[in-house]
């Protein structure tokens, strides 16, 4: 009989796991990002309550627990072995054994050093390479610790069969045959992914899981599997019983092929013989890969069961309805699951499937519209019935091409694009499927879409109104040249125009008069349903569009005469009236580290507790300050269930690191020179990674330094020239630079950060499912996370790169308020409108090269969830809007940047005095 080595655990009391040992339930309680109970105590040191926490967790039945420090606003390390001191005090807690949780070492090592008994490290893997695993491999056995192993490598996470079993292989090599780690101390977590994605690739994530836990044990001898239970339901999330029965079914076929540990919430499981023998069936389809429909059918049964596990029943009362109401309420509710049912059904009624989209389909979208228009539903429930109809519609298509029906006729043709050069596209996929849901046939033309194909397209599908979308300012030149284009080409289509930088004012001003025909501006999704509706309706559309045309007119001479009583100095004028700021070389902080610092790869859970959610409803088209706007008695209830569905993305997103973000910065020595620029030295005392670094949250793979003889570059500011009160500057960006001739050098920052790798793939994998609900919402929270991301950032400047913010202790909401100390101005907005300063910052950082952001044409930043700017630090420096400016100006801008007068003034175009 072969020799049996049982894992030895202990805290005050002994833990042998043996074959013959039930399952050993980890707690997870303890970790920061498992419990946000947990981490607020943690933050505010409230140590003696997060001690109850693991109370809790042991009497709970816990027979490890597991302890995570892990968050960007802690002291890992400190709190780590404070917390672990004050569990040897706790004689009811400290006899169970502690699993020391973190990604970072020297937190780990910190915990073996105070920890009593014998612990296990979560976790070590060969992901930076053999000689770094080996190292903590050596430390760990030291200790006298078992270790956990993640089943990861340098090429990568094993989301495959062979790759577990790969790397499983080559781990357990290492540490019995090189390190001579004893193979009982070994516990393999072999990653637990969701299932019914919906995604081909995860077909087999359970499966593969349930095959290599069996492979482990049978050719690794002694080792322990283990792993987080809960990952694997997470696609159901909202709904328990259904979370529950795919727990218990996994973890029974998991601990039958010798799984033995794992992390497992004990109310989120059901006996496994008390679960419904039709739920139980249908989810084994999927965990056991036995149906190539298994994740749809499941889809259409979750929807059914409610309750509890234990009591879980089938409401199936609305289908008693007639199928007019059940095909109305499914649009209405959003609810997919029976669609294709109940369009079969209805198209087995009439005469051709042409008229179920006619009809039947129509008619509920009609309720949908009325709805949405009397105010009853909000945009994100729209954009959910558009999944429905889309679902109905793809069924529908081959009955009616297969019948030679003629195409539906749809109540318009509506082209819409992002212009050249712009890559955003949220705003336009919204005003796109609430036109759809609307009966507008929509022809998308994607993003950076140049002129010449916006109008080949537009003859070539003879469509009925052009959309035109673009967030930067560059845009609005490229939506100019178009209305000439259309104008010397003859069209007579009307223009739709729309975007955050797009207005009324603009439209009126510049665009209309380039084209004799409709040109309107829509601010809103919601708005953009009658003006389509008025502009194509036959009986009034003539009407309507004479009276915009004269309501644009007549905003226009407004508009240019309130712009001409504006008084406005010369540029030397302005340049006189600066801001003269007294500069003292004790106001002056050197930061702690110069040059150019790149995060190859962000933590994106580091940037969670950054993200502002007030744009995020906004670009919804729901309307209130975050976390008011959750109570709000109009929009409360939706935005209440937009938040559940943006939380339940976002985790999936954190859980499965489905996007990645990067980031670079640099600090350099500056000074203001020719009053307007800014000097900065790239030569800085830049230190490797092996110098001086101050101590951060910030994983930085790579420290640029420069080391070829003195550069410079110069970024260029643009002043205000309007005519200001007595005692009120003139404001650059360049005055809160200490000017050369003071002699005192200042200094710097400039970055980029992104965390748009992976959204477009991911968008577009919803799209192909016509699913533009969650292709909107995934680009919607990579732009939180970018813009979290940057606030992340500069607030790691302040308080440590650059330091002149040490003791800063602001939290997210007084970061949100811009209550803290310096600046980040970004090229493009108020202060600098001028996007070519992209440029320098792009060739100063080497953005490209280093991280992989480009900029488009029209200097757009790709992926679009990105963001760059300036960091300044002086305690002066503020926000504020350079509004108009004169040609003179323009005229030295060129000058200055070497460039045409005609660039300058396409570029700054919307900020030149008309």
């Amino acid at each position: 009989m072969a020799e049996t080595r049982a894992l030895k655990l202990s805290g005050l009391e002994p833990l042998v796991i043996t074959p013959e040992s039930n399952f050993i339930n980890v707690g997870e309680r303890t970790n920061v990002a498992g419990s946000k109970r947990f981490l607020r105590l943690i933050k505010e040191e409230k140590f003696d309550e997060a001690l109850d926490v693991a109370r809790d967790q042991v009497e709970g039945g816990a027979q490890i627990i597991d302890v995570n420090m892990d968050d960007g606003l802690i002291d890992g390390k400190e709190a780590m072995v404070r917390f672990l001191n004050l569990i040897v005090s706790e004689p009811d807690i400290a006899r169970v054994p502690i699993m020391i949780d973190s990604s970072k070492w020297e937190i780990i090592e910190a915990g073996l050093q105070v920890v009593q008994g014998k612990c296990v490290v979560n976790s070590i893997s060969l992901k930076e390479g053999k000689e770094e695993f080996v190292h903590h491999a050596k430390l760990i056995k030291r200790y006298g610790a078992a270790v956990i192993v993640m089943a990861f490598d340098e090429v990568g996470q094993a989301d495959t069969l062979e790759r577990r079993k790969e790397i499983a292989k080559r781990s357990y090599d290492i540490l019995v045959n090189e390190v001579k780690f004893a193979p009982e101390d070994i516990i393999f977590d072999l990653n637990i992914f969701p299932v019914a994605t919906g995604m081909e690739e995860h077909r087999r994530n359970a499966l593969d899981f349930i095959e290599a836990t069996r492979w482990v044990k049978n050719n690794l001898p002694h080792c322990s599997v283990s792993g987080g239970v809960s990952n694997v339901s997470f696609s159901f999330r909202g709904n328990d019983p259904v979370r529950e029965a795919i727990n218990s079914a996994f973890l029974y076929h998991a601990i039958k092929a010798g799984m033995n540990i794992g992390i497992v919430n004990p109310t989120m499981l059901e006996v496994y013989d008390d679960i419904p023998k039709d739920l139980l069936e249908h989810v084994e389809d999927v965990l056991l890969d036995r149906r190539d429909d298994a994740t749809e059918r499941l889809l259409e049964f979750a929807e059914t069961v409610v309750g509890t596990a234990k009591e879980s029943k089938v409401d199936l009362s609305w289908r008693q309805e007639p199928l007019q109401d059940r095909i109305t309420r499914a649009l209405v509710k959003g609810i997919d699951q029976y669609i294709v049912e109940d369009v079969e059904e209805a198209r087995q009624q009439a005469t051709k499937p042409l008229e179920v989209i006619e009809g039947n389909l129509m008619t509920g979208m009609n309720v949908v519209g009325d709805l949405f228009g009397s105010g009853k539903m909000f945009l994100p429930q729209v954009v959910k019935s558009a999944r429905v109809m889309k679902k109905a519609v793809a069924y529908l298509t081959p009955f009616i091409e297969a019948s030679k029906d003629e195409n539906a006729k749809p109540a318009g043709k509506i082209l819409m694009a992002t212009v050249k050069g712009d890559v955003h596209d949220i705003g336009k996929n919204i005003v796109s499927v609430v036109l759809a849901c609307n009966n507008y046939k929509i022809v998308d033309l994607g993003v950076m879409v140049p002129p010449e194909k916006i109008i080949n397209k537009a003859k070539e599908e003879q469509v009925d109104i052009i959309g035109l979308s673009g967030l930067i300012t560059p845009s609005l030149d490229e939506m100019v040249f178009l209305a000439k284009e259309m104008e010397r080409q003859n069209f007579n289509v009307p223009l739709l125009i729309g975007g955050a930088t797009t207005s009324k004012a603009h439209t009126a001003v510049k665009i209309d008069p380039m084209y004799s025909h409709s040109v309107v501006h829509v601010n809103d999704a919601s708005r953009a349903v009658t003006v389509v509706g008025d502009l194509l309706q036959d009986s009034t559309s003539d009407g309507y569009k004479k009276a915009i045309k004269l309501d644009y007119e007549s905003f226009r001479d407004k508009f240019l005469s309130r712009s001409r009583q504006k008084e406005y100095l010369t540029l030397e004028e302005a340049r006189q009236n600066k801001l003269r700021i007294e500069w003292n070389p004790s106001d002056i902080k050197v930061p702690e580290q110069l040059g150019i610092q790149i995060m190859e790869d962000v933590d994106l859970k580091l940037l969670v507790d950054f993200i502002d959610w007030t744009p995020f409803f906004r670009s919804w088209d729901l309307h209130g300050k975050y976390p008011a706007i959750l109570k709000d008695e109009v929009v409360g209830n939706q935005a209440t269930e937009l938040f559940k569905d943006a939380q339940e993305l976002l985790q999936k997103v954190l859980d499965e690191k489905l996007l990645k973000a990067k980031a670079i910065f640099g600090l350099f020595p500056a000074n203001q020179i020719d009053d307007d620029d800014i000097e900065v030295h790239l030569s800085p005392r830049a230190q490797s990674r092996g110098g001086r670094q101050k101590e951060s949250s910030l994983d930085f793979s790579t420290t640029h330094e420069m080391t070829e003889d003195t550069k410079t570059a110069v970024f260029r500011t643009l002043r205000q020239q309007l005519k200001k009160r007595e005692g009120v500057p003139n404001i650059a960006l360049a005055d809160f630079i200490a000017p050369k001739e003071t002699g005192i050098q200042d200094h710097i920052g400039c970055f980029c950060v992104s965390a748009g790798f992976g959204t477009q793939e991911l968008a577009t994998a919803f799209e192909k499912k016509h699913d533009d609900y969650n292709s909107i919402m995934i680009k919607a929270l990579a732009d939180r996370f970018a813009e979290a991301l940057a606030e992340y950032l500069h607030k790691e400047v302040r308080t440590k790169f650059w330091g002149y913010a040490a003791a800063e202790t602001l939290d997210n909401n007084a970061l949100i308020e811009e209550k803290y100390e310096g600046i980040r101005p970004a090229p493009g907005y108020p202060a600098c409108p001028d996007h070519l300063e992209k440029l320098t910052i792009w060739e100063v950082l080497d953005v490209e090269e280093k991280i992989g952001v480009k900029l488009t044409d029209s200097l757009a930043m790709w992926p679009a969830a990105s963001v760059s700017g300036y960091y300044f630090a002086h305690p002066q420096a503020k926000y504020f809007g350079l509004g108009k400016i004169e040609q003179d100006q323009v005229k030295d801008f060129a000058e200055r940047k070497s460039i045409k007068l005609e660039e300058a003034q396409k570029w700054l175009a919307p900020n030149i005095v008309d």
